[in-house]
């Protein structure tokens, strides 16, 4: 019929001569609003239209805390073996080996040695993107290498934290970290150096519940998740409602559990803040 018929041909462009917009150069914010990633960039990963702290690994941070983004990394070719043989969908093996090609990093945390406004101080940040931020053995070493590293060059310790809890897969062996690296932050206080902490969105599981909730100073970032287990499994535990955002860095500031909420774009300033108070140079 003439109806489906296309007397005119208006498309001019070829197909394979079409380009599509590059990925990342636009982020949508969680009120819809379209900024460029420069921009949001700029502003240390926060929207500007509502002040969303948007969730960001151990490169970003690096970049924003270390005076002009320069830092030496400590232990990064330390990686995870598999002492359970340990096989779900996939063997445990194969896939650390699929997200360190994906991801470009060797575990969960990067441990990084910089300055901050002048200060050397010693930051363990965890990556989300890697198993969830998950603890396992060789989290559990990078941290306690990092309190050697503090007491042997007299500088305060952060820890970043971005993670849903132990790594199953390394099941027993990744709860020990946590016996293990709390015994590694009392040799940190027994030289008297400082242990502050920062929870970022989500700070879960054993990681709350253990070496994240005892900093000398535990900051937080706005609307940040933080808790030990989720609100469906607390509620059918104790068969009560829960108060709403309970599990927020507000609420948790309310309640004494946080110190402090910092914004990411005074967080630099505030971690110098800080160290200087608990650690004054000499």
């Amino acid at each position: 019929m003439p109806w489906f018929i296309r007397r005119k041909k208006n498309i001019t462009t070829p197909t394979e001569a079409k380009k599509d917009v590059p990925k990342g150069l636009w982020y949508k914010t969680p009120s819809g609003k379209i900024i460029e990633t420069e921009e949001l960039k700029a502003n240390n990963y926060v929207s500007p239209e509502d002040d969303h702290h948007v969730r960001i690994g151990s490169k970003e941070y690096f970049d924003i805390l270390f005076d002009d983004g320069k830092f030496k990394e400590l232990d990064a070719n330390l990686s995870s073996e598999d002492p359970l043989n340990w096989v779900d969908t996939k063997p445990y093996k194969e896939r650390l080996e699929e997200l360190k090609t994906k991801t470009g990093l060797n575990d969960s945390i990067r441990t990084g040695v910089g300055k901050v406004h002048g200060r050397d101080i010693t930051v363990c940040c965890m990556d989300f993107k890697f198993i969830g931020g998950s603890l396992g053995s060789v989290m559990g070493e990078k941290i306690a290498r990092a309190v050697d590293y503090c007491i042997k060059h007299k500088t305060p310790l952060l820890i970043i934290t971005q993670s849903g809890g132990a790594r199953m897969m390394e099941a027993a062996i990744s709860l020990m970290q946590l016996a293990k690296v709390e015994a590694k932050l009392i040799q940190l206080a027994e030289h008297n150096i400082p242990y502050i902490t920062l929870l970022t969105n989500p700070s879960f599981g054993g990681i709350t519940a253990s070496f994240g909730s005892i900093g000398d100073i535990i900051m937080a970032e706005p609307g940040a998740l933080i808790g030990f287990a989720g609100p469906r499994v607390i509620k059918e535990t104790i068969g009560r409602d829960l108060p709403k955002g309970f599990q927020t860095s507000e609420f948790l500031l309310e309640k004494g559990f946080v110190d402090m909420i910092v914004h990411r774009t005074k967080l630099k300033d505030k971690l110098k803040e800080v160290t200087d108070m608990l650690m004054p140079i000499k």
